[in-house]
């Protein structure tokens, strides 16, 4: 037998879940079928119908549960925190995925000895045409942050190294923006992570997905990461774009007219010497905040959720 079958190796999976009764049950029979050793912890985030109550049904699962909702990253950071075993997967309660799928990413993850296997949605899979637009423009800043080229930002299905993730829980937003985060962390800070083809099938039951909230929450959590670990080059960039602007222009027109520097490119001249100061400072504040990156561990005096 080989001790390395992703059934046979120590495996915990996170699934976060709201409102999902009419796919959980399902769900986690086909995950407990093909992953019969596997430590399997539904995150009820709240849920005002019966998934907590279908979960727990499933024999061999656990069932935690937030008293309100908190988000899906929420869900995820209390799967992560009270995981028994350091390969952590996420997976989502809403049938799009499935257990072969898994499999392959425990594959690519274990052979390769990767901190991180991120699904990456082929064009087969389903999709919601509503969500096209929005998908690929949070692509594109989440590629830009990243620098690096990559085929899905943001499937929830995914295999980390719990370990490696633990120490950036406290970074991790609430929200959906949780499965961004987490993927630009790992690139940015140097982990071993590589994105597997799987197709996803379409989505039983409605999505929580607000497109233009959650859309404008990763957008803004892209940044943050941006921020975080190049804040010099962000306002370099910014501050160099003022003043060359701002010098060009004032020099043409101070050339051309002759009536001397004008207000308006002193203005973005100065803002530009303004804000390469402001990176400067944020620079250094973002060095202080790396230190505890290092630090192993993260704050457990976050509230947990309740067993069921």
């Amino acid at each position: 037998m080989l001790t390395n079958a992703p059934d046979q190796s120590p495996l915990t999976i996170v699934v976060p879940a709201l409102n999902e009764e009419a796919a959980i049950g399902e769900t986690l029979r086909a995950l407990r079928q093909r992953f019969h050793a596997a430590e399997i912890l539904v995150v009820d985030d709240g849920s005002n119908d019966r998934t907590g109550e279908r979960a727990a049904a499933v024999a061999g699962v656990q069932v935690l549960r937030h008293e309100t909702t908190r988000g899906y990253g929420a869900s995820i950071k209390t799967g992560v925190r009270r995981a028994a075993h350091d390969t952590v997967a996420w997976y989502d309660a809403d049938g799009q995925h499935t257990p072969e799928a898994l499999e392959a990413l425990l594959a690519r993850f274990h052979a390769r000895d990767l901190h991180a296997a991120i699904g990456a949605r082929t064009k087969d899979s389903a999709y919601e045409r509503r969500r096209l637009i929005g998908k690929a423009v949070l692509g594109f800043v989440v590629q830009f942050v990243a620098a690096r080229r990559m085929t899905d930002v943001n499937c929830g299905l995914r295999v980390i190294r719990r370990r490696a993730l633990r120490r950036y829980l406290h970074l991790l937003p609430d929200g959906f923006s949780a499965a961004i985060t987490s993927t630009l962390l790992m690139l940015k800070r140097g982990y071993r992570v590589e994105f597997v083809p799987i197709v996803v099938r379409p989505r039983i039951g409605h999505s929580s997905v607000r497109i233009l909230r959650d859309g404008l929450r990763s957008l803004h959590t892209s940044l943050r990461i941006l921020v975080l670990f190049h804040a010099f080059r962000a306002f370099s960039f910014v501050a160099a774009t003022l003043f060359l602007v701002g010098s060009v222009y004032g020099l043409s027109v101070a050339l051309t007219v002759g009536l001397g520097f004008p207000a308006l490119a002193s203005v973005l001249v100065l803002s530009g010497v303004i804000i390469f100061f402001m990176g400067l400072l944020t620079d250094q504040v973002v060095a202080l905040r790396m230190e505890r990156l290092e630090e192993d561990g993260t704050d457990d005096a976050v509230p947990e959720a309740r067993v069921r």
